[in-house]
């Protein structure tokens, strides 16, 4: 089964048992290992204490005649002509004295299905070499050996098994929390309405989800509002257009109609296209703007540029009014920094700005636009003297399909400065209003450098 299908308690506790499982099986071994090395230096002891008459014996030039052993000791002496002194020991270990005797040492020696732990110790003596071989009878010990062995293995399944268990309960409760989540959240998703998810009391990482999951669903409806308040919006915007260009053609169409009166009527309805496809072009671009992910970059040289034939598309959209646009350009030593914003998005704000504020100009006026340079960014202001807005209107200059009433005699969709407003949310940069009632205003504008 993979892994991915399984719960996540399922995983939390399968992972944790698992861990548990080698974290006792290592455990085991070593105390396994030293049990039975505590029961292998207590035999060698035994062996040691059973020897150590003999050796001390032989070793003070007692070789002639040595004393027999205790009771129940098993030991064996060997002369140095290889004849045996003493031997206490299993006749099977008896008969294989001479083989043992040729390697010195302690080591498991196994006979007719027992086994006997025998140490062989050489002793030098006046006389030559003599042989001390000590044994004990090492399956009562091999027994306890292998009832400690099967009380860990039973030990450590048996905590293990509970370890499970406990796992599975914690990971249940400590995710009831995530299970409520789910539910109101399959709740709010069928039924709406303006609830949140519930925040338990605890300040733990599953109230910062939900607190964080809140958020996020308020900016979801906060986002569907606008769009259906655009979709309401456009709706009402487009509609009066088409209304008035389907009476435009149907007067055209009617018979009797003069050349003078056609020709004003297709010229009206022109006009009326015109602001359509103004008014669909707004629109697309306020949707590509909410659908790009990056805003692009360009040097500050290019946007310089592109600040000077923003001023001469602006002159050409004077007409014959007496309106003096004029630019200024400081760029320092900063040609060459990036800013996060592209220059074709970058000249369309500045469009738009000096397009409203030909607008507000009822007649003539001054327009001018000043573009600067620093470490942190650029920053374009696009100041007119057309009198400004009405303090009322500031708050909502920035919102779709909102227009000045200059702007609402002027054919205008409220989108210029939304389209603004989007290109430099977009590059990370802020726009503010600088409103000077009677006077005019100004409009500045900051792209921050491309990070």
């Amino acid at each position: 089964m993979r892994a991915s299908r399984l719960t996540i308690r399922t995983r939390i506790t399968g992972g944790s048992l698992l861990i548990a499982i080698l974290i006792s099986i290592v455990a085991g071994i070593l105390i396994y290992s030293q049990v039975r090395r505590i029961v292998t230096d207590g035999q060698v002891a035994v062996l040691e204490n059973i020897e150590a008459p003999y050796i001390t014996a032989l070793g003070e030039g007692g070789s002639e005649e040595v004393d027999p052993p205790g009771p129940s000791q098993l030991v064996a002496v060997v002369d140095a002509a290889g004849a045996t002194q003493v031997d206490t020991l299993p006749a099977e270990l008896s008969a294989r004295l001479e083989e043992l005797t040729a390697t010195p040492g302690t080591r498991n020696v196994g006979v007719n299905g027992g086994s006997f732990l025998v140490r062989i110790t050489a002793v030098d003596t006046t006389s030559g070499e003599w042989q001390v071989v000590s044994a004990v009878d090492d399956s009562v010990q091999t027994s306890i050996l292998g009832q400690v062995a099967w009380l860990l293995i039973g030990s450590i399944a048996g905590i293990n098994i509970a370890f499970g268990a406990a796992s599975w309960f914690i990971g249940s409760a400590a995710l009831s929390p995530v299970a409520r989540l789910r539910r109101s959240a399959a709740q709010l998703a069928g039924a709406g309405g303006d609830e949140l998810l519930p925040v338990g009391p605890a300040q733990d990482e599953i109230a910062e989800l939900a607190r964080t999951l809140n958020e996020l669903i308020l900016e979801l409806r906060a986002s569907a509002d606008r769009e259906r308040q655009i979709v309401s919006d456009a709706s009402h915007e487009l509609r009066t257009p088409l209304a008035i260009l389907t009476t435009q053609l149907e007067l055209a169409q009617k018979d009797g109609v003069s050349p003078e009166q056609l020709k004003e009527d297709v010229t009206a309805a022109q006009r009326t296209l015109v602001r359509l496809t103004a008014l669909a072009t707004s629109l697309l671009e306020l949707s590509r703007l909410d659908a790009r992910a990056g805003s692009g970059s360009a040097s500050v040289r290019e946007l310089a540029a592109e600040v000077a034939d923003c001023a001469d598309r602006g002159r050409q959209r004077v007409g014959g009014r007496d309106i003096h646009i004029e630019y200024t350009v400081e760029t320092g030593d900063h040609d060459d920094r990036r800013i996060g914003v592209a220059a074709a998005d970058f000249g369309r704000a500045c469009d738009n700005l000096i397009g409203n504020s030909l607008a507000a100009l009822s007649g003539d006026g001054n327009i001018g636009i000043a573009f600067s340079a620093a470490e942190d960014g650029v920053r374009l202001s696009v100041r007119d003297d057309a009198g400004g807005m009405d303090e009322s209107f500031v708050a909502h200059a920035f919102d779709r399909f909102s227009r000045a009433d200059y702007a609402r005699t002027g054919g205008g969709a409220g989108l210029g400065l939304p389209i603004v407003q989007g290109i430099v949310s977009g590059a990370g940069g802020t726009a503010r209003l600088d409103n000077r009632p009677g006077d005019g205003l100004t409009v500045g504008l900051f792209f921050p450098v491309r990070p």
